[in-house]
């Protein structure tokens, strides 16, 4: 079975992980619009359609109470998007759960649909492109993911996939992601003044 976008919502929590700093880019890139809409509403609306609820996972909320959606503090702070992910998993009680960073202009609805459709046998599905695996743009099984991120904090790891090898991972190679993103930009995040312009000319050019 291939999920499309106009299938039914699943029992899938979409989780927006609101990030750090943004020193690259000198000021908070999440709310810096592309195509006249805030790079970080351009994730919501990608992820609607398929998501019975969606929470925002970090420790500034201010920015963001006027998205209506609720928001979830690390269980410790300080410790990254490992913690990030720990602490919206802890906290949805769905089972399936898709993350995605909040600096993702482009975010692909059939590229999640199709992570979705993929997790029947596995405890993570990941896209991997040539420059490696994208941790942001992942779903991630809640009964399973828990225990082996905690192990990993507990141990003092704060790679997003230091817990890889005790769960059963899904990638989507190369060829795969062509299909689902023929342009090759659903996976594009912008961390700087240059990667912002970019995703401006881009959306400009497309949309």
């Amino acid at each position: 079975m291939s999920a499309t976008v106009d299938e039914p919502r699943r029992p899938l929590a979409g989780l927006v992980l609101l990030g750090g700093a943004s020193r690259r880019m000198g000021q908070n890139k999440a709310l810096l619009p592309v195509a006249g809409v805030a790079i970080i509403e351009r994730v919501i609306h990608a992820l609607d359609p398929l998501c019975s609820r969606i929470f925002l996972v970090g420790n500034d909320a201010e920015p963001y109470l006027h998205l209506g959606l609720p928001i979830i503090p690390d269980v410790e702070p300080n410790l990254g998007p490992l913690m990030g992910l720990y602490s919206g998993l802890l906290a949805t009680n769905n089972e399936l759960n898709v993350l995605l960073a909040c600096d993702m202009p482009f975010a692909s609805r059939p590229l999640m649909a199709h992570l979705l459709a993929s997790s029947d046998d596995y405890d993570v599905v990941i896209p991997r492109t040539e420059k490696g695996l994208h941790p942001l743009c992942a779903v991630y099984r809640r009964s399973t993911c828990l225990p082996a991120i905690r192990a990993a904090l507990d141990a003092r790891s704060r790679r997003v996939i230091s817990f890889f090898d005790q769960v059963r991972v899904r990638e989507i190679g190369p060829d795969e992601l062509r299909l689902l993103d023929p342009d090759g930009v659903g996976l594009m995040n912008v961390n700087t003044p240059e990667e912002l312009a970019k995703a401006r000319a881009i959306a400009a050019a497309t949309e």
